[in-house]
């Protein structure tokens, strides 16, 4: 079920962007080290994913509202399907909600995440998405894009994403689809695909997009759980099915990491834009891109050091 198929150079002797652990073989190991992403299946549990998928519902229906966090929405539907999950696209930054946040603490979870981070760990960015049913105006194909282009913090090497499957993901619904071997790169210019009035906000792609590195597609079963490195270059598809694709994700960072300053660089006019929406709905003046970030941070485990 791939348009490429992965293979699994020989044992360097030496890795980068995993940490000596238990857990892990050195087979496992060497695939993240070549290819930037680790798929271990049946993770997390049809109970815990569940649960998830029912707070996920009382947060579209407004029956509970965390703080901070951010509902992005198809407004297009909205009166045909008032406040549902039909109408809702992706809840972001659900840190202050108890439910969602119990998936950054999944012990399952964090022993895998500690092979990428360190004992100190970071829940630094979270999202439930739903990928509507979009087969005619693709508003919800995400392009291709580094996460790390999203994130003031490094070393990159230190943080990782945790992306669990809700329920099984293709091709025909819109799966993950990542370019192997690409976290070896630099991070790339990222900004709004040419794609008249079809990109949504926030969801930005690479500029110059090689399209001779072959992509896989990641098809998962519910509760399968990719980890991958933020240089990875990946997107997801439209969903041409009539269902809904949900999958939770978190990105976490070793809280040893530092932050950097983005002035200057092709991180810069997404400071100002990501400012911009946070001066907008809290009505604030002034908003350092540090200060969004440790609002949006959470200590799951260990020491709180750095970030």
């Amino acid at each position: 079920p791939t348009s490429a198929q992965v293979s699994v150079a020989p044992h360097s002797g030496r890795f980068c962007y995993t940490l000596d652990n238990d857990l892990l073989t050195t087979e496992q190991r060497q695939f993240y080290e070549d290819n930037g992403y680790l798929l271990i299946k049946n993770l997390v549990s049809d109970e815990d994913i569940e649960r998830f998928r029912k707070e996920f519902t009382r947060i579209c229906r407004r029956e509970v509202k965390p703080p901070g966090v951010m509902i992005m929405k198809d407004e297009s539907l909205r009166s045909q399907f008032g406040q549902t999950e039909k109408v809702v696209n992706k809840v972001q930054d659900f840190q202050e909600d108890e439910e969602l946040f119990r998936y950054c603490t999944l012990p399952e979870v964090l022993k895998y995440v500690e092979c990428f981070t360190g004992p100190n760990i970071m829940a630094m960015h979270t999202m439930l998405i739903n990928k509507l049913p979009d087969s005619d105006k693709q508003t919800f194909l995400h392009p291709m894009h580094q996460d790390l282009h999203y994130f003031p913090f490094r070393p990159a090497s230190r943080i990782v994403c945790a992306w669990t499957a809700m329920e099984r993901a293709h091709q025909d619904n819109g799966c993950l689809v990542v370019q192997p071997g690409t976290h070896k790169t630099a991070l790339k210019p990222h900004g709004y695909p040419e794609w008249e009035g079809k990109t949504n906000k926030l969801f930005h792609g690479l500029l110059d997009e090689d399209e001779k590195i072959p992509k896989v597609h990641l098809v998962m079963e519910k509760g399968d759980t990719v980890f991958f490195h933020p240089l990875l270059i990946h997107g997801s598809g439209i969903n041409r099915t009539s269902g809904f694709r949900k999958s939770i994700s978190c990105h976490f960072a070793s809280s040893e990491c530092h932050y950097i300053d983005v002035k200057n660089t092709t991180q810069e006019h997404l400071e100002k834009e990501l400012q911009d929406m946070v001066s907008k709905k809290y009505n604030a003046t002034s908003v350092d891109l540090k200060d969004i970030w440790n609002f949006r941070a959470r200590l799951v485990q260990g020491q709180r050091i750095n970030l």
